[in-house]
């Protein structure tokens, strides 16, 4: 009985212990609903069906694909859909499909394609929220916006698209051609080297960032991200250089070959300032080419600096959530909107 006691004192002793180390698990903040514009067409996904009447109206289909607390989906929807220049271009020129990344709604894309709502960001490759996918009257996708665009940058690619300028022309050649004012001095960082052959092999992955005088963001960047101990942290994980992506200077690409800055930005179809290309042994494996806010900028950098994208090869979306849980169970928060 003395031994039974004692043994059960234990257990209650260990309870106790147990009950006053738990941690409190931590919570997600910063995220934003917004609602859609009661102008998105109310729409039963049957894509194919969706582009058949937007060409009734010679209009081009846009596929809204977002996330609901997304804070880049409501910066998104609140500057870039409602209330501003580009509401009526896109309600003259484009049907507006919203389609919810984690929803489990069927999508028939065509005849013969049938999947889920989540299936469908695997599909289109989405690796940012929200992403915009604009189809031609065929049903064949032209262009994709991966993430949040200024109210002028996506006033572009709808003249870019209703145009049919995608027909001849990059949106590269064609931004180029309208009036842009210039809004960035280059700023020097201590983390970007002097690199001009990028085929060289190393042990680091290869980060390469491109930046030009009409960058809006530019600024932000250099005095945001880059003064970020975090980031700074995750860069250490690369070698990284950036380039005028206005640049005639003579440069080495991955592949060996001779080329600019200018030149190689406009073979990457890098449309987007500052824009991010990183490579690992000679291989582009993720670009990052939309606003991010700190929590995914450094997500973004470590699932390629630490390499966790070869166990998560499918989706950074998947590196991501076991990241998140990790450290809510450690009862850390998580802000999404800094």
């Amino acid at each position: 009985m003395k031994y039974l006691k004692l043994i059960l004192a234990v257990f209650m002793l260990s309870g106790m212990f147990t009950h006053v180390n738990a941690v409190e698990p931590g919570k997600i903040v910063g995220g934003k609903v917004s609602e859609l514009p009661e102008w998105f067409k109310d729409s039963f996904l049957d894509i194919a069906e969706d582009v058949e009447e937007a060409k009734d109206k010679n209009k081009h289909l846009m596929l809204y694909m977002h996330l609901t607390g997304c804070p880049y989906c409501y910066k998104m929807v609140e500057e870039g859909f409602k209330n501003n220049a580009n509401t009526q271009i896109i309600k003259d020129n484009f049907d507006v499909v919203a389609i919810n990344i984690r929803g489990n709604k069927e999508v028939i894309l065509n005849e013969d394609l049938t999947m889920s709502e989540e299936e469908v960001r695997n599909y289109y490759k989405v690796n940012f929220t929200p992403t915009i996918v604009f189809l031609d009257q065929n049903n064949k996708l032209v262009y994709k916006v991966n993430g949040y665009r200024s109210v002028e940058s996506f006033k572009n690619i709808l003249n870019f698209v209703k145009n049919r300028a995608y027909q001849h022309t990059t949106l590269a050649e064609f931004t180029s051609q309208q009036n842009r004012i210039k809004q960035y001095q280059f700023k020097d960082h201590s983390a970007f080297q002097e690199i001009t052959d990028l085929s060289i092999k190393r042990d680091k992955p290869l980060l390469v960032m491109f930046e030009d005088q009409y960058c809006v963001l530019c600024n932000k960047l250099h005095d945001g991200h880059l003064k970020n101990p975090e980031i700074l942290k995750e860069l250490d994980l690369f070698d990284v250089v950036r380039f005028n992506a206005e640049s005639n200077q003579a440069i080495i690409d991955v592949n060996g070959n001779k080329t600019t800055p200018s030149a190689y930005a406009r073979e990457l179809r890098l449309n987007y300032r500052p824009g991010i290309v990183m490579f690992d042994q000679g291989v582009e494996v993720m670009r990052i080419d939309a606003l991010l806010y700190s929590y995914h900028f450094a997500g973004h950098l470590r699932y390629i600096g630490e390499r966790h994208y070869k166990q998560y090869p499918d989706s950074i979306f998947d590196y991501l959530r076991v990241y998140r849980q990790k450290i809510l169970d450690s009862g850390q928060d998580i802000d999404l909107s800094k």
